[in-house]
């Protein structure tokens, strides 16, 4: 039986991402629409699901290029992993996770004008209010160590979709030969 481990990253968070949307458990916060995910960021994220569909830190990116008559700005938006199915898969990967190890994966290049650029860290609530998020759905638990771990409900979950993923791709194979 096939598991997280063994599919690609984004093809398991995409649908993982798209079983949470569907099943409508997880709680969304209100102030989603006009938060940053870091200090590092200009601007919100464009995306209206973007917690469900946001920026993985190791995802390819795509350049969407807007052209006003006054400038030309390119915004860089990472799309196709997603946060809320990041961290579940992240943390199913190790034994226990806090929210800082989150809010490092999650960050980004902190560009600094003439000097160089440095990582900064990601918003560390927004890190945290995933997380909670997860726990009222029963994905994650609150660990003995202070982080959090994978729940056996939310561990079956996991494996499901990841078999779901398997079989996804098997049909797609079958269907090009």
């Amino acid at each position: 039986m096939p598991g997280v481990r063994d599919v690609s990253a984004d093809a398991f968070i995409s649908a993982y991402a798209a079983h949470l949307k569907r099943s409508g458990k997880l709680e969304v916060p209100t102030w989603v629409d006009i938060v940053k995910t870091g200090h590092f960021k200009e601007l919100a994220p464009y995306d209206p699901d973007w917690y469900y569909t946001r920026a993985g830190a190791f995802e390819p990116a795509l350049v969407h290029t807007y052209t006003t008559e006054l400038f030309f700005l390119c915004v860089h938006i990472r799309i196709g992993a997603s946060l809320a199915a990041a961290v579940a898969r992240h943390i199913y990967l190790r034994k226990s996770v806090g929210v800082g190890a989150l809010a490092k994966l999650h960050g980004g290049r902190n560009r600094r004008g003439n000097r160089p650029s440095h990582h900064a860290d990601a918003s560390a609530s927004v890190q945290r209010k995933v997380c909670q998020s997860l726990e009222k759905i029963g994905v994650l638990e609150l660990s003995d160590n202070g982080g959090r771990h994978i729940s056996q409900d939310g561990q079956r979950d996991l494996d499901r979709i990841a078999t779901a993923v398997v079989e996804a791709a098997r049909e797609e194979e079958e269907d090009e030969e």
